[in-house]
């Protein structure tokens, strides 16, 4: 479902990560690895191959949390290293960014809407909740 949506929102490329080695996907779609990779999942696997996927001197940002209940994170530091790559984390936008953002989105250039998979009523948030990361796109509590 998640390449699915990931096509209809316009990506020109899809890897399917259960069935391909990712980061090698990754070097052949961009001839040599990405400048960036951003995991806003908080998996451990997908933090590791975004960071094997990167190209030397290339960046990784991680958003949001990397749950220590399903096993800490093995960053490959040698890669970091040997590539002088450069690791950040973030918790999410400033909000000081929002207006730029919130324009975009004004202008049709930013299309959030696009992500928005289920609706559902208040009720059902909590399960929601819980589902983040295995179902694709964003549930929006829109009945209270």
């Amino acid at each position: 479902g998640a390449l699915a949506l990931a096509a209809a929102c316009g990506a020109e490329h899809l890897v399917d990560g259960s069935a391909t080695d990712v980061p090698a996907a990754v070097r052949e779609l961009t001839g040599g690895g990405a400048h960036l990779s951003l995991d806003a999942l908080g998996a451990a696997v997908t933090c590791v191959d975004s960071i094997r996927s990167l190209r030397p001197r290339g960046r990784h940002v991680q958003v949001g949390l990397l749950p220590p209940a399903v096993g800490r994170t093995e960053v490959p530091m040698e890669l970091v290293i040997a590539r002088e790559l450069a690791v950040l984390g973030s918790h999410g936008m400033a909000a000081a960014d929002y207006p730029a953002m919130l324009s975009l989105i004004a202008a049709g250039r930013l299309r959030p809407e696009l992500l928005v998979t289920r609706e559902l009523g208040l009720d059902d948030a909590g399960a929601a909740l819980a589902a983040v990361g295995r179902e694709p796109g964003i549930a929006v509590v829109t009945s209270f």
